[in-house]
This record gives structure tokens, C-alpha cells and sequence, in this order.
């Protein structure tokens, strides 16, 4: 049997369907990670493909977050099948059971470690000599602690805490126990790309569960089982379950299964290994024959991980019920009509019509959008009530009928705002009115109609642009002999407006004069190449602030093609 865990990074990405990356995995038991998919947006060719039964589990917290998804092959279907730890969320028959002790948590914290969909467990049969024996298949996504969220450090070790606890129960009730899955902690310092800090590597609070939850029993590169690895800062042989990657390669380094793609950290290899395949101490020794990582399989920003058992499994023949294909939207079960119809009272439908707007808006946008008294007459000419609350209220006078009359005023041109603003006491002349106040001296009437025709063309939405009719008629500066300096400004808007439309737009040079761009990449102080752009994106004073850094991608400072540390603000003002 092949099992494999995969932090996929987003199941809808694959627009075709997920079946051809399933069948390149090769493996009798797929558990996927931050599937990022509700049950909404699930699709059928996702949930439901060919050959393989599939388990999900939907975050209730947000949309487009964590999830976790298992396929399991045909001929290797569960006995059994949950989604969560808690138990809280089995409502269905045919569930896992074992919870161990819910005393260790409230009710509050069992909903909510339940409420981001980071589990999905299947129970399996196997033969081993003669004899039908259970293996459960916890698939897991370990939360992560956002360092600018405090509570979340407390609740994944909070997670971390259920998880041991669920899976050592079902260990005690007479079933192996896989865990599997992305759990969001490296290990040792050989399982990290760039340890800091390395006297205080093993407090981590997550290292130390781990410390406690792992044996550290290993078997060498040459099949000898060792009681533990000389790299091993801290040892602790107590543990019942076993990571099979560092079982059959104890020391074997630079072996990451994260990396960050935002940086080009993979083409350097700068990365850290916290997706793990965890088995029982027996069961791990006895039917385990290899693990190890898939660093070259692309498409998220971790890399599958895989592992062989020499134990055959059994097929059930009716598959658990919270198997996607018996979901209704997937089970092609004809629906009643009646489900898709709800019987409403008339009287409040037409009251509710009259008065009711979407909900998204607030009680006041009500009151504003509602006709005002005076204008809401029916074809019938009667009034139409206004809804209750919203009439004016009494000994006051309303003055709804002089705002209605006041309209708002047109939609002005974009120029308007490269202007002088013009006097208060200034008044605005239409198009034919300001030309002869502009030229003193009649033209012809040929001639007259052309600037006629000329001067209409400047008119945009009933507002004449005094900008481009004033601009001859303005005298030069007083010994200098130059147009003013607004005149200039109003000459280059005219002459972008009324130059014939190029490739590009004609306004091309007007809008870059107007609006500047970050200066040219300066290059690296080490690499002497072309830097990039980069924009703070972390809250705080330098929100939204950009940045030049090497090219290169991110990696060990001791690696010479990796990025070097050159770094250099914008400065906007060049």
C-alpha cells in the first residue's frame, strides 16, 4: 500500500479536474491540505471522481480557507469515515468513535477547533497473518501561529493537545494510527534551512510537543534500528508514534518540504520540512518499508510527501456516509419542487415590496431611497404610504419637496480638476456668449459658423471649457515677454485633448508629466544586476511603501547565487 500528504495550496486551481494529479501521485490513499474550498463552491468533477471515494472537510470560519480533503481508491474504500477530532460534527453513521477524555477541553474550545475543517479520519482493514486488522488514517492541517496573533500560538498548541489525544485513544481501542498531514512545525535543526537562535531551538513550543509526542527510534541507511540519532539535540523515547521521513533517514539533510515561493526560495532549496507521515511504533516497524519526500512534483509551495506499507488493505463494500458522492447536490436523487418553494403571505409580500430594499443597506440608505411625499403617486393617483418610521415627524415642516427639486449637477470633464478655479463672482457663459465677449471684432458669418462649430466641440456636459477660449486672448507676462504660467499648463491639456489619437493615446506625455512613476532599479551592491520592486504589505508606518531588493532568489547566506542584501527605499520625490 502507498500513502501520500500533500499540501495542495488551493483544489481549485486544477480547472480540469483533480483526477490527473491524483493518478500521477500513484497512491492508494491521497490526503490533501488547504483544499481552500467550501461545500458552495465544490464542483462535481472534484468531488466526485472516477475510480477513487472522496472525504471532505469545509472550513465554518471563513471561505477560501484551510480544508482538507481525502481520495482513497476504489479497491482500498474505508470501513469508516469523520470528519473532524472532536466528534462534534458526526452526525452521520458509520463514524470513527474513541474521543478520549473530553474533560481535558470546554465546549467552547472543542467547537472551535473543530470549526476551521483541518481534519478528515478513515478507518481501514487490513489481513496481517491471518487476522483482519484496523488502521486509521487521520488527516490533518495544523494550524499555524501568526506572530501578530497571540491567540493563535495558544490554539494550535490547543490542537496539538486534541490531536495526541484523539490519536492515542483510538491507538488504545485496538486500531494503528496514521497521522498525516502539514503540521506546520519543523522538527530538528536539520529539518529547517536556517535555524536561529540555536540554544533556544528545542523551546519552541511546538518542538517540545513534538519531542514528547515522537519516539526518536530510527533504522539506518544499512536496515540497523537505532534508539536515536547523534543529531538529536533533545531525545525523548517515550513518544508513541514514530516519523517515518527520519526512521529510514535518520541524518539525511537539506530533505524540506516548504518553501516560499514569494521569494524563489525553492530554486535555492531554502526551505523547511513540516509535513510529516506519523505511524504508531509497531506498526511503523512491522509494516512500514520506505519513505521519503517528492521535492520535484510543482504546483504549491510544498511538495508531496510518501510512503510504502507492506500490508495489503481490504475493500469495504458499502462506503462510509459522509462519503461526497451521497452528498445530495452530488447523489443525483431527483428533488421535490416543494424544497425550492416557500410559501409567503401576500399581504406582507406586497408591503415588503413597497418598502423593503436590499439588505445589505442600513436603515438610513432606507429612508433616503424611499420616494418622498408628493412623488410616490400610483397610476390609480393615490399616495403611497411611506414606511413606518421613516414619515416626517410632527410640528416639524419637511423641506423633502425643495431637496427633490434641486438636481445634482452634471457630470463635469476630468480637465476641470488641472484648472484655476474661476471667481465667485464670475458667470458662467455659454458657448456662443463667450466667444464674442472673448473677440471684440465680429468675424464673417463663414467664419463665425467654423468657430461656432469649434467652440462647441469644448463644451462638455453643458459646461464650457473657458480654458482653451481664453487662452489667445490672455496677455504676456509684464516684461518678460512669456505666457503666464497657468496658461501654459491650460495650452498643454488643450493640445492633449485636441491632438490626433496615436498608438498609445495622445495624452500619453500629458499624464506621465502629471503623474510620476518610481524612478529606475538601481543594481545590486554584490551581483551589480537590475534590483526589483517590491511593496511592504505588513501593517504598520511603512504600510504601502516600496522597496528594491536583489533579484535573486531568496536562500542561505552562504550560498553565492542566492540574494544578497542589498535594499533601498523609493524615493518618490526623484
Amino acid at each position: 500500500m502507498k500513502i501520500v500528504t500533500w499540501n495542495i495550496n488551493g483544489i481549485r486551481a486544477y480547472k480540469g479536474g483533480i483526477k490527473k494529479a491524483l493518478q500521477s501521485l500513484d497512491a492508494d490513499i491521497i490526503c490533501l491540505q488547504e483544499t481552500k474550498v467550501t461545500r458552495d463552491l465544490l464542483d462535481e468533477r472534484t468531488a466526485v471522481v472516477e475510480g477513487y471515494n472522496s472525504y471532505f472537510s469545509f472550513s465554518r470560519a471563513r471561505s477560501g480557507y484551510s480544508g482538507v480533503a481525502t481520495y482513497c481508491k476504489d479497491s482500498v474504500a474505508p470501513f469508516a469515515a469523520e470528519e473532524g477530532l472532536t466528534g462534534l460534527l458526526t452526525n452521520l453513521e458509520g463514524a470513527v468513535g474513541c474521543y478520549g477524555d473530553p474533560m481535558e477541553f470546554c465546549d467552547d474550545e472543542l467547537q472551535l477547533l473543530d470549526n476551521e475543517g483541518r481534519a478528515v479520519i478513515t478507518q481501514h482493514q487490513y489481513m496481517c497473518k491471518n487476522q483482519i486488522q484496523k488502521v486509521t488514517v487521520v488527516n490533518v492541517y495544523c494550524p499555524r501561529a501568526d506572530p501578530e496573533k497571540p491567540e493563535r500560538k495558544q490554539f494550535k498548541l490547543q490542537f496539538y493537545k486534541l490531536l495526541q489525544s484523539r490519536a492515542e485513544a483510538i491507538l488504545k481501542a485496538g486500531s494503528h494510527v496514521i497521522i498525516l498531514g502539514d503540521v506546520n512545525t519543523s522538527h530538528r535543526t536539520i529539518d529547517h534551512c536556517d535555524p536561529s537562535d540555536l540554544d533556544n531551538f528545542d523551546e519552541h513550543p511546538g518542538r517540545k510537543w513534538l519531542n514528547v509526542f515522537l519516539s526518536a527510534e530510527s533504522k539506518s541507511e544499512s536496515g540497523r534500528e537505532n534508539e536515536g540519532s547523534s543529531t538529536d539535540d533533545v531525545l525523548n523515547n517515550g513518544g508513541k508514534f514514530i516519523d517515518t521521513f527520519r526512521y529510514f533517514h535518520p541524518e539525511r539533510t537539506h530533505a524540506f518540504t516548504c518553501w516560499n515561493t514569494l521569494t524563489g526560495a525553492r530554486q535555492t532549496n531554502y526551505g523547511t520540512r513540516i509535513d510529516y507521515i506519523f505511524a504508531d511504533v509497531q506498526l511503523a516497524k512491522e509494516q512500514f518499508t520506505a519513505a521519503d519526500i517528492l521535492p520535484e512534483v510543482e504546483g504549491s509551495d510544498h511538495c508531496p510527501v510518501w510512503a510504502k506499507l507492506c500490508c495489503t488493505l481490504l475493500a469495504s463494500p458499502k462506503l462510509p456516509a459522509l462519503c461526497t458522492r451521497y452528498l445530495p447536490e452530488f447523489a443525483g436523487k431527483q428533488q421535490k419542487l416543494s424544497h425550492f418553494l416557500v410559501k409567503v403571505d401576500p399581504k406582507s409580500m406586497s408591503a415588503e415590496s413597497r418598502d423593503s430594499l436590499p439588505s445589505s443597506q442600513e436603515a438610513g440608505e432606507k429612508r433616503e431611497n424611499l420616494k418622498p411625499l408628493g412623488a410616490a403617486v400610483s397610476s390609480l393617483g393615490k399616495k403611497r404610504p411611506l414606511a413606518p418610521g421613516s414619515g416626517t415627524p410632527k410640528g416639524k415642516k419637511s423641506n423633502v419637496t425643495k431637496t427633490s427639486a434641486k438636481l445634482p449637477p452634471p457630470q463635469g470633464s476630468l480637465l476641470a480638476f488641472f484648472k484655476p478655479k474661476a471667481s465667485s463672482g464670475a458667470p458662467i457663459l455659454k458657448a456662443s456668449e463667450a466667444s464674442s465677449a472673448a473677440d471684440p471684432n465680429p468675424l464673417p458669418r463663414s467664419q463665425k459658423s467654423q468657430m461656432d462649430q469649434l467652440n462647441h466641440t469644448k463644451v462638455v456636459n453643458g459646461v464650457c471649457d473657458s480654458s482653451t477660449m481664453h487662452t489667445s486672448s490672455r496677455p504676456l507676462e509684464e516684461g518678460t515677454g512669456e505666457t503666464p504660467r497657468e496658461t501654459k499648463a491650460e495650452q498643454r491639456i488643450a493640445e492633449s485633448t485636441t491632438a490626433p489619437k496615436g498608438p498609445k493615446g495622445a495624452s500619453l506625455g500629458f499624464w506621465k508629466s502629471v503623474l510620476h512613476g518610481p524612478p529606475p532599479a538601481p543594481p545590486c551592491k554584490v551581483h551589480r544586476e537590475t534590483s526589483v520592486l517590491r511593496t511592504v504589505k505588513k501593517e504598520g508606518p511603512n504600510l504601502g511603501r516600496q522597496f528594491f531588493v536583489c533579484a535573486r532568489p531568496q536562500g542561505h547566506a552562504s550560498n553565492p547565487e542566492a540574494r544578497c542584501n542589498f535594499f533601498a527605499w523609493v524615493d518618490m520625490g526623484k
